[in-house]
Formats: structure tokens, sequence, C-alpha cells
């Protein structure tokens, strides 16, 4: 079993990979709203509020997308196919995304 962990940093891009996910068997998950910690740094602790200028583009909030799913060898071509929509993950703000393996998990249904 692997822990997917996709954080989108366009929420409207949300609907298109989730349907991606599901056209690659991934049928369950978590999608949490999330904020980055540069942003919060930035607003909270004082010494760094001269670092809003730069943290303030863009928007406020990421989608964070949980999943355990069994077959590593998607995590390429789903990575790819978000790209297509999202634009690369190389690129700032677009979002990350990596695969962690989890070595035990209760209450996990399998996905067919």
């Amino acid at each position: 079993m692997h822990l997917l962990v996709i954080v989108l940093g366009r929420e409207e891009h949300l609907d298109e990979v989730l349907t991606i996910l599901i056209e690659h068997g991934v049928t369950g998950g978590t999608v949490i709203e999330t904020v980055g910690m540069g942003r919060i740094v930035a607003h909270e602790i004082p010494v760094f509020t001269g670092l809003r200028h730069l943290i303030d583009v863009g928007r406020p909030y990421n989608k964070t997308i949980f999943s355990v799913i069994e077959d590593a060898s998607i995590f390429d071509h789903l990575i790819e196919q978000i790209e297509r929509i999202c634009g690369s993950f190389d690129d700032p703000g677009t979002g990350i995304a990596f695969m962690v393996s989890v070595g035990k998990a209760k209450g996990i249904v399998p996905q067919r």
C-alpha cells in the first residue's frame, strides 16, 4: 500500500484531477483545504511580515488529496495526466505530488 498525496495550488482544477484519479482506479480518498507554511509565517509572525508581498500572489488556499493506493506503478502516469491539466509541478505555485509506502492501515476499503 502507498499513500498518494497531491497538493493543488489552484482549486479550480480539483474536479478534473479527481476525474483522472477515478479513471485510473483511485476511487477513495480525502480532500481537504490547506494553507502553505510560508503564507502563515508571513501573516502571523511579525518578523516575517515583510515577506507578505512575495507570498500574497496567487491563491490563499490549496486543495490536498490523500488516497491510499495499491499499485505504485500508476504514479508516473497519473502525474503526467494531472500536469496536462494543472501545469508542471516543477513550476512554483502549481502544487506538489508524492507517494510514500504505508506499513499498516486499518479501515481501508480495497479499490477495484
